[in-house]
């Protein structure tokens, strides 16, 4: 390890000021997407679900099932259908419980 790293560890020099004030490169990060069920039709939901290659979307029934821990933030979805994917802007992803990560959108609007 080079002296320096050494050095910086124990004066305690941080490079970032994150959690207290956010990394203005945090804007340029890719986040994962923020679905609008309003739109979600089960044709279209279909699609998405075909064009995802992390398998981060499924389809059930009449909700689209998101697995936010698999998403890698590739934006097929959002080029695939723009009116009805957008960037979430959520790049602080953490959970302590696998089932939170994973989002159920209902299709056209209807509650489930």
């Amino acid at each position: 390890m080079p002296l320096w790293t050494l050095r910086g560890l124990r004066r305690g020099i941080v490079t970032t000021r994150y959690p207290a004030r956010p990394d203005p490169s945090s804007a340029l990060l890719p986040t994962p997407p923020a679905f609008r069920p309003e739109v979600l039709t089960p044709g279209l939901a279909d699609r998405l679900v075909a064009v995802c290659p992390s398998r981060a979307l499924a389809r059930d029934g009449d909700l689209l099932v998101f697995d936010v821990g698999a998403c890698t933030a590739c934006g097929r979805c959002q080029a695939e259908a723009p009116h009805a994917a957008g960037d979430s802007g959520e790049f602080e992803l953490a959970a302590t419980v696998r089932e939170h990560l994973v989002k159920r959108i209902p299709l056209g609007g209807r509650s489930a």
